[in-house]
């Protein structure tokens, strides 16, 4: 290579070198202009939130204060009372009527006896009424049946009663017409006792209604009854 050539090579590096230098100096410039642009617009910003006019609202007047408080329990304690009070009035009143409904009247006292005419009923036959639903059998005795009655020792009896613990007139003998087994009615006039006889699951019955045989425990029951000169007062 000559010279000439030398020179020309080391002048062009020299150059190249010199001017890199520059171009990256040139290239900093421009983004350090973008940064500070970025830094006035972000202190720009900060200075408008800085002086912002918008006011927060004040909600100290809706408090409730202590006299508020106080107020408002003491209408709620007066509307408890009050409604109690209502309440209470309107159970007594429902109960009153209730007790008066409960009370008995004057028809319903007449169906709880019963009255029945003795001179209609011969001797020797049995007359069956209804009493509080029940049935009740009314048999005017005969002399044969009442010695009848009292010749049965009560050793025999299941249910030991004398035929005078039942009556109050020996001619009459006033029962409830209910098995004391299972609560069937017995048939009159019927059994092996000359008596009653259950046909449900055969208990015997006498001519005082004491149980002689079957598997009824106890006597015909008595109900509470009374004699008003030839009337039946049965209740």
């Amino acid at each position: 290579m000559t010279s000439l050539a030398r020179t020309l090579t080391s002048s062009f590096a020299n150059r190249s070198y010199r001017a890199v230098p520059a171009s990256v100096s040139a290239f900093k410039s421009i983004f350090v202009g973008f940064n500070n642009n970025d830094d006035q617009k972000q202190s720009n910003a900060g200075q408008m939130r800085h002086h912002s006019t918008t006011s927060v609202p004040d909600f100290s007047k809706y408090k409730k204060t202590k006299t508020s408080g106080e107020a408002s329990r003491n209408f709620a304690y007066m509307m408890v009372g009050g409604t109690g009070l209502v309440s209470a009035a309107g159970a007594q009143a429902t109960v009153s009527d209730f007790l008066a409904n409960m009370s008995a009247s004057a028809d319903v006292l007449a169906l709880a006896k019963a009255e029945v005419d003795l001179a209609s009923i011969p001797e020797g036959k049995n007359v069956t009424i209804k009493w509080r639903g029940k049935p009740v059998f009314i048999r005017h005795r005969t002399e044969a049946e009442i010695a009848e009655a009292n010749q049965v020792s009560i050793s025999e009896l299941r249910d030991p009663q004398q035929d005078a613990e039942r009556v109050k007139d020996p001619k009459w003998l006033v029962m409830l017409g209910v098995c004391t087994h299972l609560g069937c009615v017995p048939i009159g006039e019927a059994g092996d006792f000359g008596g009653w006889y259950c046909p449900c699951h055969g208990s015997h019955y006498d001519i005082s209604g004491r149980i002689r045989k079957g598997p009824a425990p106890l006597n015909l029951e008595i109900p509470e009854y009374s004699f008003q000169d030839d009337k039946l007062i049965v209740g």
